[in-house]
């Protein structure tokens, strides 16, 4: 039987997952990756662990022939800049939470034609949660990298694309629609890079890959050698628009919300690139059977890894899963609110320059309280953002899909439900964004045709139904005013 192994290469760890044709996963094996932290604003991943670690990780699944084809799935704003001939990184990959280009969104935010130009060509906001203001930043503080660029000498990519060239020993270079769509130099009406945006940026335009649908054929690799014949690598995709497709939101106004380090929300808007909502963005949803599809989406910067933080920097708990239990041991957060603006506040604040901070604490603060309200920060958040979409749109959401590693914790997601109103529906698979890649695999191979065809294969494993009564009500007024004393 062939196999998908489909490659989520997140924040925090990359994972191979073997997936067979019915899109049941059979195997997994992750590895996590250092974070680097060198200074206040910088957040940085080596791309060459990112690397080594993908085959491995591979490596260590079950597979025993090369009946099997190459899906990829990644964090989408975290950007490597190498060079052409020896493939090298100039310098760490440079990780979407990274804040060095802020002075300059600053400085461009003050012109609003500017701000409108890039808001109708990419979708985005000015922010450098999208990485261009952060390459301009690169190209110009490492040494020798702005003659190099100029020079063609730099290529430029999302870890996609990285991993692709990689993979491919140098003979692939591409990136999709979706990656494109997120680095605020893709014009998402033209669906190419956008001339007035690199110069804007001053980013050469010899270093971008080449765009590709989703469903396309990227490449062929032996990873390494691990496999006796190339095999293919097809179908590529963001971590968000992976778990929008694992989700089955093919038809608009379909949404999901994705906990991972952060989090997104996310809606499809059909074939459209229509103007975002305030506050939120508009990008490529994904590009398949010879259709763009496009999402309405808000990102949060810290969601997950606000609980990653009290395990590994606060030694709060030995790990993210232990945290429910302790935080359940109280009947309330005791008044405490976490605002985990560790890397900036995302949608719908944009406030980057704005750092987190704890509101509340008396002496009767516990751990179990701070624990608590660092689950309750994670749904407060989202339904920041499902309120922007709701009330721009004029329409409420009927339900909402969720995954992610959160979605395990049995509190959060019943809070997430009572915030919102809303039944969250979870399915069988918790990666769904490696779902995703997966199913848009199966389209580049021709393996379906039709979304009538997969999405049978979505397996709900629980709707979480949102409980009579107004509790949440003076919580989310506490969050509002607590976040209030920190934006501009």
């Amino acid at each position: 039987m062939p196999y998908t192994i489909s490659i989520d290469q997140s924040t925090s760890a990359t994972k191979a997952m073997l997936f067979d044709e019915q899109c049941r996963l059979l195997a997994r094996h992750n590895i996590e990756h250092r974070q680097y932290y060198p200074q206040t604003g910088f957040v940085e991943h080596d791309a060459e662990e990112i690397y080594r670690n993908t085959v491995e990780a591979i490596a260590n699944l079950p597979i025993t022939d090369d009946t099997c084809s190459l899906a990829i799935t990644n964090q989408r704003e975290t950007v490597v800049v190498w060079n052409r001939s020896t493939g090298k990184p100039i310098a760490n990959a440079m990780v979407w939470q990274d804040t060095r280009g802020a002075a300059l969104c600053r400085q461009l935010r003050q012109d609003a034609a500017v701000t409108q130009m890039v808001m109708e060509k990419s979708g985005l906001l000015i922010d450098p949660n999208f990485p261009a203001a952060g390459i301009k930043w690169l190209l110009d503080n490492t040494p020798g990298a702005r003659r190099q660029a100029e020079n063609g000498e730099l290529l430029l990519g999302t870890i996609d694309t990285w991993l692709i060239w990689k993979l491919t020993s140098g003979k692939s270079f591409y990136t999709d629609t979706t990656n494109a769509s997120r680095t605020m130099l893709f014009n998402i009406h033209r669906m190419a890079w956008d001339d007035d945006l690199l110069r804007l940026f001053d980013i050469p335009k010899s270093m971008l890959p080449e765009v590709l649908p989703c469903d396309a054929i990227f490449g062929e690799t032996t990873v390494e050698g691990l496999f006796r014949q190339p095999i293919t690598i097809a179908g590529v995709l963001g971590d968000s628009h992976g778990a929008l497709v694992g989700q089955m939101c093919f038809d608009e106004g379909s949404g999901k919300v994705t906990y991972g380090t952060g989090s997104s929300v996310m809606v499809n808007i059909g074939g459209q690139p229509l103007p975002p909502p305030p506050g939120l963005v508009t990008s490529v949803g994904f590009s398949v059977l010879g259709r763009h599809f496009f999402g309405y989406e808000g990102n949060i910067y810290s969601t997950g890894a606000t609980l990653k933080w009290l395990c590994d920097q606060m030694k709060m708990a030995a790990h993210p899963r232990d945290i429910e239990t302790e935080a359940t041991s109280v009947d309330s957060s005791g008044g405490v609110y976490l605002v985990p603006a560790f890397s900036g506040l995302g949608a719908p604040w944009w406030q980057s320059d704005v750092r987190a901070a704890i509101f509340g604490m008396t002496f009767a603060t516990t751990r179990a309280h701070l624990l608590r309200a660092a689950l309750e920060s994670i749904a407060f958040q989202i339904r920041d953002l499902v309120d922007a979409m709701t009330n721009a749109t004029g329409k409420a959401l009927h339900e909402i899909c969720a995954d992610g590693g959160p979605t395990q914790n049995k509190f959060l997601m019943q809070l997430q439900a009572d915030l919102l109103s809303t039944p969250v529906v979870c399915t069988e698979v918790e990666d769904a964004s490696a779902l995703g890649a997966v199913i848009v695999n199966g389209f580049a191979r021709r393996l379906w045709t039709t979304f009538d065809e997969v999405k049978p294969l979505r397996k709900v494993t629980q709707v979480i139904e949102p409980r009579p009564g107004d509790y949440t009500v003076p919580l989310y007024e506490g969050w509002r005013a607590a976040v209030g004393q920190l934006i501009k």
